[in-house]
C-alpha cells in the first residue's frame, strides 16, 4: 500500500508541477509582472503549501523534530537537489536580482534561525519578527514588479494575442495555478505519507525522517515545478521557485508554526551544532555560484548534487552510529570543503575579469 501512495503521488506531482508553470507564466505575462516575481512569490508559496501543512501539523501534534527538520531539510534539499538536478539537465540563468537582493536575503533568514534557536526553542514572539519579513519582502517583490522591461511588456503582447480579453485570460491561468497547486498538495502528502511508513517500517529516527524523507517529499513540488519550468525555457522561475520557497519556509512556515505551536518550536541540539549551519552554508554558497556568469552551469549543478550525496552520508552514519563518520567529516573539513572553495573563487576571479 505504501508503494502505491508514492507512485500515486509522484504521478500527481509531475501533473501539479506542469500545471503550476503552465498557468504562472501565463498570469506573470498578464498581469505585466516579471516571471522572476512570480517565481520568487506565486509559485514559491505555493509549492512550499505541503512544508507548511506537515510543518504546522508536525509542530501543534509536538513533534518538534519532525516540525524543524522539514523546513530545513527541505531547504538543504531545495538548494543542493532541486537547483543541483535542474541546472544539470539544462544550465539555468540566474537574474541580477537574486544575486543582490533575494540570496543574501536567505542567507540573512538562515543566520536569523540559527541566532533564534541558540536558546533551544524558536518561541511565539521569535516568530513575528519572521512572519513581519516575509510581509514586508513580498510587499517589496510586488513594488519591484511595477519596474517592468520591454521584455516583459512584448511578453504579455505575445501570450495574450490570442485572447478575447486580458481577464478572461488571467482567469484561465489562475485555473492552472488552483489545479497545479491541488495536485501538489495531494500528491505530496500520499508520497510523504507512504514515504514516512516504510522509513518506520525500517526503523529510522524522527529527525532523520523529518530531514530527509519528509523534507524531500514536501519538496518534490518544488522539484517538479523547477525541473518543468527549465526544460520549458521558465528558467527565471526555475531558480527564483527555490529561492522564494527557502525565503516562504523561514519566514513562513517556521514563523506560524512557533507562533501556534504550544510553547513554540523546539530546536534539538544535533540541528543547532549541524543542520543549521549546513543549511546557511547551502545559501552562502549560491552566491559565488551564482555570480559566475549570472549562470548555474553543469558542473556547478554536479557540485550540489554530490554535497547533498555527502550530506545524507553524514546523516546515515551519524544514524547508525557508524565508527567510520570522524574520518568521513575531517575528509569533508580538511579536503573536499576547501578544494570546493578555491574552485569557486577561481571562477568568480574569472567571472569579474571578463566584465567589461
Amino acid at each position: 500500500m505504501a508503494m502505491v501512495l508514492i507512485l500515486v503521488g509522484l504521478a500527481l506531482l509531475i501533473a501539479g508541477g506542469e500545471s503550476l508553470v503552465r498557468g504562472a507564466a501565463g498570469l506573470a505575462a498578464a498581469a505585466r509582472i516579471s516571471p522572476l516575481v512570480i517565481g520568487l512569490t506565486v509559485v514559491a508559496f505555493g509549492t512550499s503549501a505541503p512544508e507548511f501543512a506537515v510543518t504546522l501539523q508536525a509542530a501543534v501534534l509536538g513533534q518538534a523534530e519532525l516540525a524543524l527538520g522539514n523546513v530545513v531539510g527541505s531547504n538543504i534539499f531545495n538548494v543542493l537537489f532541486i537547483l543541483g538536478l535542474s541546472s544539470l539537465i539544462v544550465p539555468l540563468t540566474v537574474a541580477a536580482q537574486l544575486i543582490w537582493w533575494d540570496v543574501p536575503l536567505m542567507v540573512v533568514a538562515s543566520v536569523l534561525l540559527l541566532l533564534l534557536g541558540l536558546d533551544g526553542t524558536i518561541g511565539r514572539w521569535d516568530g513575528v519578527p519572521l512572519l513581519a519579513g516575509l510581509v514586508a519582502y513580498t510587499a517589496w517583490a510586488v513594488f519591484q514588479s511595477r519596474r517592468e522591461s520591454r521584455d516583459v511588456e512584448d511578453e504579455y503582447a505575445r501570450q495574450i494575442a490570442g485572447a478575447t480579453t486580458a481577464w478572461k485570460y488571467a482567469i484561465v491561468q489562475l485555473v492552472w495555478i488552483a489545479a497545479g497547486l491541488a495536485l501538489l498538495a495531494l500528491g505530496s502528502r500520499w508520497l510523504v505519507d507512504g514515504a514516512v511508513a516504510v522509513a518506520r517500517f525500517l526503523g529510522v529516527s524522527e529527525l532523520i525522517i523529518g530531514l530527509t524523507i519528509v523534507a524531500a517529499g514536501t519538496s518534490l513540488p518544488e522539484t517538479v515545478t523547477s525541473v518543468i519550468a527549465g526544460l520549458r525555457g521558465q528558467r527565471d522561475i526555475a531558480v527564483g521557485n527555490i529561492v522564494g520557497s527557502n525565503l516562504f519556509n523561514l519566514l513562513g512556515v517556521l514563523a506560524i508554526s512557533a507562533m501556534v505551536a504550544p510553547g513554540g518550536v523546539p530546536v534539538a541540539p544535533e540541528a543547532l551544532h549541524f543542520d543549521i549551519p549546513v543549511m546557511i552554508a547551502t545559501a552562502v554558497a549560491c552566491l559565488p555560484i551564482f555570480f559566475t556568469g549570472h549562470v548555474i552551469s553543469r558542473w556547478e549543478g554536479a557540485l550540489f548534487l554530490g554535497y547533498y550525496a555527502a550530506y545524507l552520508a553524514h546523516l546515515i552514519l551519524a544514524a547508525t552510529q557508524a565508527t567510520a563518520i570522524r574520518t568521513f567529516d575531517q575528509v569533508m573539513l580538511f579536503a573536499v570543503l576547501p578544494l570546493s572553495v578555491v574552485t569557486l573563487l577561481v571562477g568568480v576571479a574569472r567571472a569579474v575579469r571578463r566584465r567589461p
